[in-house]
């Protein structure tokens, strides 16, 4: 399915295909977002310097976005309370953005890094190359997520993608990143995440490890997965592979003679009608983080022409020019009674969770910082 045809579903269901909307002449009252009681509070990133992103300039995707609180259209009815603490809610092809919740706050991403990972080695590497596992490719975090590559074994790219996508993989992520960044490696593949977050618009979004797992520095931010979503869902090899439920890896005989079965990890495939995919995440300092494509009832129950921002187009900012900044590169202060442009900003405000409503048949939610803890997943 394209992404012409995820247009046209769109307006069947009347999501218009709507303008972006004229700049804010004032930032509007702060708004807390929509939550359950809090739980234990999380530690929040420390954001990059401003320089590295540059300042002033309105704020990618609109002024509205320019929020630690909640932005919704006038007539939109209240969203859910939910335990992610930042989200977008936006139509995949026009890009308009149907609410948020701190969609430009920094927060540790987990593993839908990966989604950035798939962004950019996607269109460069051939799903029938065979490669072979070397031991730094397994060299990672003791207890996080994998696949089950052996030393020494040998898997086709595509069989590495679903290994990613399906068990978030970061053995696989990092055979991927070392192939997909030739003579320098691993360090190229992440010069190149960045170099396409940065092409995308993601100016909030830093990759410091292909998988994810927590690196000095390493962010994004709810407005940034939504942009890098969007991408990835746009494309058939990346809908095939991460809606895929179950998958076979191939025997590496005489370690495994058989080979072994490999299930998706995001329920939302098995547990909500008309989920078409996703990417979970988890790390101690990111919590619980989501990426997920389905028909969310509260972003199609909105009016047609409701909208707060927009996600901007890949390539748009660089031609824009230096004029047009997000939100998330405005110096803040480390004070707690910091004024934000639209309410006050407290370090509590993390975050959490984006929902990205995408077209008719495919709505992207991302979640990061969630309350609950466990071992495992990045």
């Amino acid at each position: 399915m394209t992404p012409h045809r995820f247009a046209a579903l769109c307006a069947a269901v009347a999501l218009a295909l709507v303008p972006a909307p004229a700049p804010a002449t004032a930032a509007p009252p702060f708004v807390a977002c929509p939550a359950p009681p809090p739980g234990s509070p999380v530690p929040r990133p420390s954001p990059p310097p401003v320089a590295s992103h540059g300042t002033g300039g309105p704020v990618v995707g609109g002024e509205a976005l320019d929020t630690a609180g909640l932005a919704v259209p006038r007539d939109a009815t209240p969203p859910p309370a939910v335990t992610a603490k930042s989200w977008v809610v936006g139509d995949l092809d026009p890009g308009a953005l149907l609410g948020a919740c701190g969609p430009h706050e920094y927060g540790a991403p987990a593993s839908v890094q990966k989604l950035l990972l798939a962004a950019t080695l996607l269109p460069k590497l051939d799903p029938a190359q065979v490669v072979e596992v070397t031991q730094d490719d397994l060299n990672f975090e003791p207890g996080s997520s994998a696949v089950g590559l052996l030393l020494g074994g040998k898997y086709p790219v595509g069989t590495l993608w679903l290994g990613l996508f399906l068990n978030s993989g970061n053995d696989a992520a990092n055979v991927l990143a070392r192939l997909g960044g030739g003579t320098a490696g691993v360090p190229g593949t992440i010069d190149a995440m960045n170099a396409e977050a940065h092409r995308l618009g993601a100016y909030d979004t830093h990759a410091v490890t292909p998988s994810g797992l927590d690196g000095p520095g390493q962010l994004t931010s709810a407005y940034d997965l939504a942009l890098i979503g969007r991408v990835c869902f746009n494309r058939d090899d990346f809908r095939r592979y991460d809606s895929t439920q179950r998958a076979q890896i191939p025997p590496q005989p005489p370690k495994d003679p058989r080979g072994y079965q490999i299930q998706n990890d995001d329920m939302l495939l098995y547990q909500y009608p008309g989920a078409l995919g996703g990417k979970t995440g988890f790390t101690d300092v990111a919590r619980h983080t989501f990426v997920g494509a389905a028909l969310l009832a509260w972003g199609f129950a909105q009016p047609p022409d409701a909208h707060v921002g927009r996600l901007v187009d890949p390539g748009e900012l660089d031609r824009a020019g230096p004029s047009r900044r997000p939100a998330a590169a405005r110096p803040r202060a480390a004070a707690t009674t910091r004024l934000h442009p639209a309410g006050v900003w407290t370090p509590t405000a993390t975050v959490a969770g984006v929902a990205l409503a995408m077209a008719a048949s495919m709505l992207l939610l991302t979640v990061l910082r969630g309350r609950s803890r466990r071992r495992g997943e990045p």
